[in-house]
Formats: structure tokens, C-alpha cells, sequence
């Protein structure tokens, strides 16, 4: 693969290095070394050495802000259950393991006596070996079944490559055992002649939610041997199964649980979670299942040294002469090729696909002008590539031909990236789950480590990087999700129907909103009631009705004008911020410009080009209210939770210098809008708390908006969601309130939950927005604390001031969130598409949703359809819902 290029004017921003090159003494396989002279082995260096290194220089120690030193931990050993089989115990003592950690024999013993169990332990504390010494030993006894098959056990992970990485490590651990665990992956990247053997003979199959969706439960029959025998499923990383995708996997595993019911097969969940509050709580959310939770951690840790950065201030001014920080990811690149020329081996996680690219040709040009050969040891890995080629990276990076590499999060999950020595994470990635997730992929054998989180300029990374205690003396997360989500149950329960008739004895399992769903169903010819069984009625497949990850239709295909090459895919929802015309695309280190966006047939054609600058994409939002679950009064104002409907139209894109962020210009764009239904959370103000806070009418619609930009930035603190997941919009007098308002909604059909977290947190999430935006050192606003780059008004007005005086005004009212928000009732058959009017004088601010990076999907379902048209009576129409 090639990375031969850097767009004009990067060098020049870039912050010259200070570190002496030394090499990496750690053995590893095609390991590259450099001809310099080592001034030190880097394995014999503390984090916090290596942290000095990098902060060598005035101007670079300023930039930490906080250290935070985790000391290391002794191990608690146990042994394993007697019911595990010898065999089982020999092959994990053959790979060096001779006792596990207590927490891994207390989960296999849970596992055995068939109670479902989650393990919340730490990152690198064997979760993995806690489910998989149980399973083995079934597998085990069910070899000696007649049909060799007497016992199958099924793995779920959010990422293919999780998968991938899983598969290679149980066929390493089970290599003594022979043909008796007969372990195979099955995805969209498993070949068509291998789908079958699959089918028939392998005993641990892994795969994702998607392929379960849209694979395997359609094709149940195929699938009755294996089912029939299911005694175990494995649910990896479930604390990524959140907002609108977990509500969606937690009905794809009902489904698993009926059609394994029919098959006379009861499985065991095992459940592997990071850190997590209320695991067993969440869990059995996701499974419907009583599950019981192991959260003591006895594994070892090596000493952590995490570190918060922050940029420094630049000379340039970004909109309305605001003040503007050096960007998180030229900083993350500085500090890649610095670990990278001291032979330290590094991830650095990055939230967008782009990022991951431009850091890593960044880093990339960098090197070489240190060491040709360095330059070819850094890479970007990220979702949309194709399998050929994540796979090339995953072994470069287990071989440790690899010493860099920018990820986004389909890195960050489980695979066995041991032998890292630092991970950098450019931005806050949205919850600290995740944090401690990535942070945790160093380290692993035990070995001290370094974390360094780069602040990018937004308001929740400055709060963090000034509030280190928000990270440090917190507990991680609850998750949230929402099984009974009508948009996420209804087209389960089609599913369910094209499976197998639905009858009244399945609606127990699928919750008690089906009751209102069904007649809807009905009434939409979807479904028809026959007897006593209700059944799909149409020629399309209903596992087709919805895309579990709430992308909104089929991917769309970036090929190359000149060669029509397929160089990859965007998630269908980024699609319009991402590949619009003009916008600048990049791939494997190279950049194209997108020439045009077919949205009818799902194709953006690109070609290379070499622009000095990146694309940001502005969009306006209007929103209507559908319905008020629940209120509650603060002060003269309310608090308010229910259901809305938003109307979004990409309207055009800047131009932006790239590393500076030098807005060049802006161009229009003439796309279509696009309307959701959703869940939101707002607040009113009245004439007399805006007296008292001194706001008069001209600087009325800066306050609120400026209220709006803070709050979507800070709501990530309190609710499992990044600010990809929400939007907001803002208005000096909206039409349903009659009073000035603020929204902020979930940014997916229905809702995710997250709004009704921000209800129920709202005075603590308002009071860090007050302070956030009150602590900012900026005069005027700057992006820490009241901008926005993805503002469709150009984050004009904004008014700083006036924010923190409303927002403090507001919050001497604040009372009681009350108890609950009711589900409130079924307005109509089917959802709403029209448009809503633009309110005069709305400040609409919607974040970018659905671009952030997402996990991959399976490329193919196991049988083949010709993808729906996105209008049409011939497209499955969306479940009705209210």
C-alpha cells in the first residue's frame, strides 16, 4: 500500500520534535530496527520517562495539564472447577497459564451450573479465558456425541475483526484437543464454498449481531443442528451494545432465544464487559435473562501513567475572531512519530475515519524525513476498508512489523494488540468506558504503561482536561439501551413473524409494548393474524426492514472515476455530511475529491486530487413537538421530556486550511431533507427569569444558542452517547412552548435513551455546561466552550455571557427531575414524513449524527437480495410506529 503524499502546507504548521531516536529491545517477529545508535532501550524505560520525553521543551510541559499515576496490582490466583475437563486445563497450562485469576474459576463455575454470568472485569484481565475454559470443555464432552456434534457454542462480537481476532486465539488455545472443537468464522467476508461447512460441522462459531439478523435466523433451518445443540453464546465487549444498536441487539437475541426454544435448545449467556455500573443490571437488559455478575478484578495490572494534553493556543482566528487551539489531530500525529522514532510501540485511537488517515500520512511524512524506513511502519486502520486489507494490517500489527498505527474504534475492542507500549487517544471518545477501554490496550503482559488523552477544542475536552477528577474519581457508566423502543420492536417482531408464526406465548419474550405494535402491524398489511398465530405477509425479506446500527439504508460505494475501483464504503446516514460533491475524501493516505453523490443508487465517484485543505458539512434543523410525556416546573420555566419530530437538510460545506482550520470558504449544496421522530429533552424560559438574567431580545438568540452548542458538547458526561448520537436546536420563541427554547434529541428513530438520561441528570448536566462555558479563559466564545463546527448558522449569534446569567438564572429553579418519563400513547399507524416549518429566527445546530466511526457490517447476508430502493411501493415500508 502506498502513502506518497502530504497535502501542501502541513509541514509548516507542525511543531518541531525533540527526542533522541532510540530502538525497541522487545523481540518480535520482521522486527525493523533502525541503523541509528539506540541511546537507550525503551523497554527499560518507565512511562513516566517516556512521558517526560515527550514533554521535553517549555512549550510542550505546559501541555499537560494532569497526571494521573495508577500503581501497580498483585494478582489473586484460584483453580479452576472440578467439572472442567483435564484436557481443557492441560491446553491453557500449555500456553503458560498454570491457575487462573479468581474471577475467571468463578465465572467458568457460574457458566457450568447454566446460570447466565457477565464479566466486568478490567482490560487484559482474561475475560476472554473466563468464558472460554467452560465452553471448551462442552465442546469437549459433546464431541463424543455419535454425530460428533452434541453441543455447539456461538460468539458475538460488535467487529469482524473482533471475530477474526477471537478465532485465531481459540484455535491456538484448542490445538491439543484435536478435531473435537472445530472453531470457524462466519461473516460477510466468509466465502460462499465455506458458508456450508460452517453450517454443518463447526461447533464454535463466531459472527456478529448483523450476520445473526440478517444471516442466520431468516435461515433457521439451515441452521437446526447447530441450533438444536446451542448450549452456549458468548456476548463480547457488551458494553458496546448501547442507544438504538443495543435496543436492536437486545431484540435480535430474544429472537436467538425463540428459535433456539423451538429447537428444544436453552442456551447460557456468557457476557464479557469492561468495567461497567450495574453490570448484571444491563446485561440482563440486553439478554431478558436473569444474569449474574462478576465484577472483582484479580488480575495483575502494571503501573499506568495517563496523561491529559492539551493543545496549545495558535495565532489564527477561527469564526467571529474567536481564538483557536492547535487541533488534536496534528497534535496526536507530533506526538505518534515522537513514540514512534523512540521505537515505542503505540496505538493512537482516533473518533473519525478521516482522522485516522490524516494522522497516520502525517506521521508518515514525518518519519521519513528522520528514517525512510520508519515511515513504513506507521499505518491508519479504520472501518470501510476492504477485508483483504484490515486483515494485512491486523498481522502487520501482531507480527510488530508495525510501530504506529492510528485506529478508529474498530480497533479498540478486545483484539489482542499485546507488546503496545502507549496509547494515545485523540479526544474524549464519548463515555469513560471507552476511555478506560482504549487506555487499556497497553500494557498488556503486565508491563507498565503510558495513556496520553488529547484534548480536542470542544467543550467537553477542555472541561475534562481542567476537571481531571470528572474522570479519575467517577465511576464508569451506566449503559443505556431501550428494548421496547417501538421503532427498534416492531420490525423485530416481523422478523420474528417471517421466522416463525408470532403466537400469544412468544409476546412475553419480546415485551410488554407488542400488545399496541401488533394491531399497528396489522393495520399496515405487514403482518396478518391468522388463528391464533400472526404471520409476515409480504415477498421481501423482514429481517430487511431495519439496519441494526441505525444507519439509515445500504452503505454507499466510494469508487474511483478513473479506474472504477471500489475503494470502500460510508455508512448510508454520514452519507450527506461525508461524500457530498466537493467534499474531500480520504483513503489508505490518499486523497480524492468527490465529484459526485448518486443517492439513488448509493455511489459517491471520487478521484485523486491533492487539495490544501478538509470539507466540514452544514446542515439546518427545524423541529416540531409531537408530545410532552412529562414536566416538571423550574422556577417559571420547564423541564420537559417526550417525543419530537426534526427535519435536517445539508444546506453546504466550508473549506478549511488543513491543520489550522482556516475557514477558505463555503459552498451550497442542493441535497434533499431528511426527517426523524425522536425522543427529546428541553427547557423553557420566561420573560421574568430572562430579566433577571439580564437578557434583553437582541442578544436573546446568542444565549440560547450558545446554552444549546455547551449542553450537546457536556451531555456525553452523563449519558452513554458522544455528541454523534444527539443534536440540539434552539429558538427565541418556538411555536409549540410559546417561550424560548433549547432541544436536544436523540439522533435516531424513536429515541436511544439519551435524552431521557439528560432529563433525569439535567441540573448536574446544565450546572457543568454553566461552568464549562464560565471557566473558558476566551472573551467572546471560542470552540472549548460555545462553538460548534458543525453549526448550520456559522455559530452566529452566540453570546457567552448571556449563556452563563441564563443558565445560572435557571438553575436557582431547578427542582426535582421527577420519577420516570412515561412511554406516552400510540398516536398513529404509521410515522409522520412531512416537513416541518422553519421557525423565524431559529438558531438550529445539529450535530454531524451518524458520522461518527461505527463498527463494520457484514457485506453480505446469506441470501443474497437485491437492496431495497429507497422510494417505491416496492420497498418494504417502515414498521409503523407511533
Amino acid at each position: 500500500m502506498a502513502f506518497n503524499h502530504l497535502p501542501a502546507g502541513v509541514h509548516d504548521a507542525l511543531v518541531p520534535l525533540s527526542v533522541t531516536p532510540v530502538t525497541h529491545s522487545v523481540p518480535m517477529a520482521k522486527n525493523h530496527r533502525s541503523d541509528r545508535p539506540s541511546a537507550q532501550p525503551v523497554s527499560s524505560l518507565s512511562p513516566g520517562t517516556v512521558l517526560d520525553r515527550l514533554a521535553a521543551g517549555p512549550s510542550r510541559a505546559s501541555r499537560i495539564t494532569h497526571t494521573e499515576h495508577l500503581p501497580p496490582r498483585a494478582g489473586r490466583h484460584a483453580v479452576w472447577p472440578d467439572r472442567i475437563r483435564s484436557e481443557v486445563i492441560a491446553a491453557v497450562q500449555a500456553c503458560g497459564i498454570e491457575h487462573p485469576w479468581a474471577h475467571q474459576a468463578r465465572a467458568a463455575e457460574h457458566a457450568l451450573d447454566g446460570e447466565s454470568v457477565v464479566v466486568a472485569t478490567g482490560t487484559a484481565s482474561g475475560k476472554s479465558l473466563a468464558y472460554l475454559v467452560p465452553v471448551l470443555s462442552t465442546l469437549l464432552d459433546g464431541s463424543e456425541a455419535p454425530n460428533g456434534r452434541g453441543a455447539t457454542a456461538l460468539y458475538l462480537a460488535p467487529t469482524k475483526a473482533l471475530a477474526a481476532d477471537q478465532c485465531r486465539s481459540v484455535k491456538e488455545l484448542s490445538q491439543p484437543l484435536g478435531h473435537s472443537v472445530r472453531p470457524a468464522v462466519y461473516d460477510g467476508d466468509t466465502p460462499v464454498e465455506e458458508r456450508e461447512w460452517v453450517r454443518q460441522y463447526a461447533n464454535y462459531v463466531l459472527t456478529n449481531p448483523d450476520m445473526l439478523h440478517r444471516g442466520i435466523l431468516p435461515s433457521h433451518p439451515r441452521w437446526s443442528s447447530f441450533l438444536r445443540s446451542l448450549k452456549y453464546v458468548v456476548i463480547d465487549e457488551c458494553h458496546t451494545y448501547r442507544g438504538v444498536f443495543g435496543s436492536h441487539v437486545a431484540q435480535v437475541l430474544r429472537r436467538l432465544r425463540r428459535l433456539c426454544a423451538r429447537y428444544g435448545a436453552s442456551p447460557v449467556f456468557l457476557l464479557a464487559s469492561a468495567t461497567a455500573a450495574q453490570p448484571s443490571v444491563a446485561a440482563g437488559r440486553l439478554t431478558g435473562l436473569p444474569v449474574v455478575e462478576v465484577a472483582d478484578d484479580a488480575s495483575p495490572r502494571g503501573e499506568l501513567v495517563f496523561a491529559l494534553w492539551e493543545p496549545p493556543l495558535t495565532e489564527m482566528q477561527g469564526e467571529k475572531g474567536a481564538p483557536v487551539r492547535r487541533t488534536a489531530t496534528a497534535e496526536t500525529a507530533d506526538l505518534l512519530t515522537d513514540l514512534a522514532v523512540q521505537g515505542v510501540r503505540t496505538v493512537a485511537f482516533v473518533r473519525s475515519r478521516r482522522g485516522a488517515e490524516l494522522i497516520s500520512v502525517i506521521a508518515q511524512e514525518r518519519l521519513a524525513e528522520i528514517d525512510r524506513s520508519l515511515a513504513r511502519r506507521v499505518a491508519a486502520y479504520r472501518g470501510g476498508y476492504l477485508p483483504e486489507e484490515r486483515r494485512a494490517l491486523e498481522q502487520a500489527l501482531h507480527s510488530g512489523e508495525l510501530l504506529g498505527l492510528a485506529a478508529t474504534t474498530a480497533l479498540e475492542l478486545g483484539i489482542d494488540v499485546s507488546g503496545l507500549d502507549a496509547v494515545l487517544i485523540s479526544g474524549y471518545p464519548g463515555t469513560r468506558a471507552s476511555l478506560w477501554q482504549q487506555a487499556g490496550r497497553a500494557g498488556r503482559s503486565g508491563q507498565g504503561a503510558l495513556a496520553i488523552l488529547v484534548a480536542r477544542d470542544d467543550p467537553l475536552d477542555t472541561f475534562l482536561v481542567h476537571h481531571p477528577e470528572a474522570l479519575f474519581d467517577q465511576p464508569v457508566e451506566s449503559t443505556v439501551l431501550d428494548p421496547d423502543n417501538p421503532y427498534v420492536l416492531a420490525p423485530h417482531l416481523c422478523a420474528a413473524a417471517a421466522e416463525l408464526p408470532l403466537t400469544e406465548d412468544d409476546l412475553e419474550l419480546f415485551g410488554p409494548a407488542c400488545a399496541e405494535l401488533l394491531p399497528q402491524l396489522e393495520a399496515a398489511k405487514l403482518l396478518r393474524r391468522r388463528a391464533k398465530a400472526w404471520h409476515w405477509t409480504r415477498r421481501e425479506r423482514a429481517a430487511d426492514l431495519t439496519d441494526i446500527r441505525g444507519e439509515g439504508g445500504r452503505p454507499v460505494q466510494v469508487v474511483e472515476t478513473g479506474t472504477g475501483r471500489l475503494l470502500g464504503t460510508v455508512d448510508a446516514g454520514a452519507s450527506h455530511t461525508t461524500v457530498h460533491e466537493g467534499a474531500v475524501h480520504l483513503h489508505q493516505g490518499r486523497t480524492y475529491l468527490v465529484r459526485s453523490l448518486d443517492l439513488e443508487d448509493s455511489v459517491a465517484l471520487v478521484e485523486q486530487a491533492s487539495p490544501s485543505y478538509s470539507t466540514v458539512a452544514r446542515d439546518t434543523t427545524s423541529i416540531s413537538v409531537l408530545e410532552t410525556d412529562i414536566e416538571v416546573p423550574w422556577g417559571d420555566g420547564r423541564l420537559c421530556y417526550g417525543s419530537v419530530e426534526v427535519t435536517n437538510q445539508v444546506v453546504s460545506f466550508l473549506r478549511r486550511r488543513l491543520i489550522t482550520g482556516e475557514v477558505l470558504g463555503e459552498t451550497k449544496l442542493d441535497l434533499p431533507p431528511r426527517t426523524l421522530r425522536t425522543r427529546a429533552v428541553w427547557w423553557t424560559v420566561t420573560e421574568d427569569q430572562l430579566d433577571a438574567a439580564r437578557v434583553n431580545p437582541e442578544i436573546l438568540g446568542g444565549a440560547l444558542h450558545a446554552a444549546e452548542h455547551a449542553s450537546i458538547g457536556m451531555l456525553p458526561l452523563f449519558a452513554t452517547c458522544d455528541r454523534w448520537d444527539i443534536g440540539g436546536v434552539s429558538v427565541p420563541l418556538h411555536p409549540d412552548t410559546l417561550l424560548p427554547t433549547v432541544f436536544v434529541y436523540d439522533g435516531h428513530p424513536g429515541g436511544a435513551g439519551f435524552a431521557e438520561r439528560a432529563f433525569h441528570t439535567a441540573r448536574e448536566w446544565l450546572s457543568a455546561t454553566r461552568q464549562a462555558i464560565a471557566s473558558c479563559e476566551c472573551d467572546a466564545g471560542c470552540p472549548s466552550c460555545i462553538q460548534s463546527p458543525k453549526c448550520g448558522n456559522g455559530n452566529d449569534p452566540l453570546h457567552k455571557r448571556g449563556a452563563v446569567r441564563l443558565l445560572t438564572v435557571l438553575l436557582k429553579g431547578a427542582g426535582a427531575e421527577g420519577e420516570g418519563a412515561p412511554r406516552g400513547s400510540q398516536e398513529s399507524a404509521t410515522p409522520a414524513v412531512s416537513e416541518a416549518s422553519e421557525e423565524p429566527g431559529a438558531q438550529r445546530s445539529r450535530e454531524e449524527l451518524g458520522a461518527s466511526e461505527k463498527p463494520e457490517t457484514p457485506e453480505e447476508s446469506e441470501t443474497p437480495v437485491a437492496p431495497a430502493a429507497s422510494t417505491g411501493p416496492a420497498a418494504p415500508q417502515a414498521p409503523p410506529v407511533p
